[in-house]
């Protein structure tokens, strides 16, 4: 029997007082009154357990707002643009005027269909991200490949902003050049402003460095960095990861473009990234700026950084790195390599160095711990903790 029922039981057959029978059975009067009035205007239907779902919910997303995320996530993935909730989020509240949080837009999207769980997927804030601090302060560049309808093949080179990921450049050609290169920074640093630095991978259009050009043969492209006083970096050998964001950019493009009608000569494929750095830099949000900005918007914000003005100020910097097998961690000085002893106490700790000149502090990234601290030799290679880096040797016969 519910409780409802005896409630009403002993008050209305029974004749006890309203305030008695909620003594008696431990409710408040008000609910007592209420169940008592309930039973005199519905009779036995008063003793059927009622609902406790709201009438109304002002904070459901209207229909016709769901319907539009629908159709954003469609025409957006059909066009080979990101369609993620933020991106979607930013559409919605740029061109329609309203405003949906990304977790709401994610419920509806799972729930019409168009997102698969990936519980196993890293979160995004267990890696460790590095961001140009201005514009201008470091241009990315790479090229990759993508093929004519007929087949031939081609090559894209794209420069980007580190800080904003703006798009400076984005051209195609039947081959990268070295030339091409050159022609296509110069035409950048007309439009935007020289940068303060660079960061490219080894190749041979970039850097002569592993094929003789720490004895002087340097390239167009590392003549025209010096003549500027612009620094020039380069990813470790193997380590494409360093270069991530401008090979992220590219599965962008390719992603856009399988979307496209293939074009059928280079200026009909020029044709068509130019109209995606159109619309990568100025109409949608990029997801690595947490305010949902345009990359121009980003862009613009802030002051740029400038290439050097040829004094001897110290090399400042910091550097995410993690120490590897061996309990070693690498640093690049003036070109040249160096491999600093940590321990195998830390082998695969992530850590921070904060790099002043030759004054080196190593720290690990999670509990802040000073590793080391050293003053770099710079005419090492190993800068050793007391004994030699690599595996345990063997004792000698004796």
């Amino acid at each position: 029997m519910s409780k409802a029922r005896l409630v009403i039981t002993a008050v209305v057959l029974e004749g006890r007082t309203q305030g008695e029978v909620a003594r008696e059975y431990g409710v408040s009067k008000g609910w007592v009154s209420k169940l008592v009035a309930r039973y005199r205007a519905e009779g036995d239907a008063a003793f059927e357990p009622r609902s406790r779902r709201p009438r109304s919910s002002p904070s459901t997303t209207p229909a016709d707002t769901v319907a539009r995320i629908v159709v954003l996530r469609t025409r957006l993935t059909e066009e080979g643009l990101d369609a993620g909730s933020a991106t979607i989020a930013w559409h919605l509240e740029h061109h329609h005027g309203i405003s949906v949080s990304t977790s709401s837009i994610h419920r509806h999207l799972r729930a019409a269909g168009l997102i698969e769980p990936e519980p196993k997927k890293r979160p995004k804030s267990s890696y460790i991200r590095f961001n140009a601090e201005m514009p201008n302060e470091c241009w990315q560049s790479d090229f990759t490949h993508w093929r004519l309808a007929d087949g031939t093949d081609t090559e894209v080179l794209a420069w980007i902003d580190d800080h904003s990921r703006f798009a400076l450049s984005l051209t195609a050609h039947s081959r990268v050049t070295g030339p091409a290169v050159v022609d296509t920074f110069r035409a950048a640093i007309e439009e935007h402003g020289p940068p303060a630095s660079t960061l490219t991978d080894n190749g041979l259009v970039y850097t002569t460095r592993f094929a003789g050009g720490s004895t002087g043969g340097l390239n167009g492209f590392e003549k025209e960095l010096r003549s500027r006083l612009i620094t020039q970096k380069n990813s470790r050998p193997n380590h494409p990861t360093t270069c991530g964001k401008v090979e992220r950019f590219h599965a962008t493009v390719k992603q856009w473009l399988t979307n496209q009608p293939t074009a059928t000569d280079l200026p009909s494929l020029q044709a068509q990234l130019d109209a995606f750095r159109d619309q990568f830099n100025n109409h949608r949000p990029h997801s690595g700026h947490p305010r949902r900005a345009t990359p121009a918007a980003v862009y613009a914000a802030r002051p740029k950084a400038a290439p050097g003005d040829g004094t001897t100020d110290p090399d400042l910097r910091v550097r995410h790195d993690r120490v590897d097998n061996y309990g070693r961690v690498t640093l690049r000085h003036n070109g040249r390599m160096h491999h600093i002893g940590i321990g195998l106490a830390h082998s695969r700790t992530p850590v921070v160095l904060l790099i002043a000149d030759l004054d080196i502090r190593v720290l690990d990234a999670i509990t802040g711990e000073l590793l080391r601290h050293l003053t770099l030799d710079p005419t090492r290679d190993y800068q050793p903790t007391g004994r030699p880096p690599g595996p345990p040797r063997k004792p000698r016969n004796s």
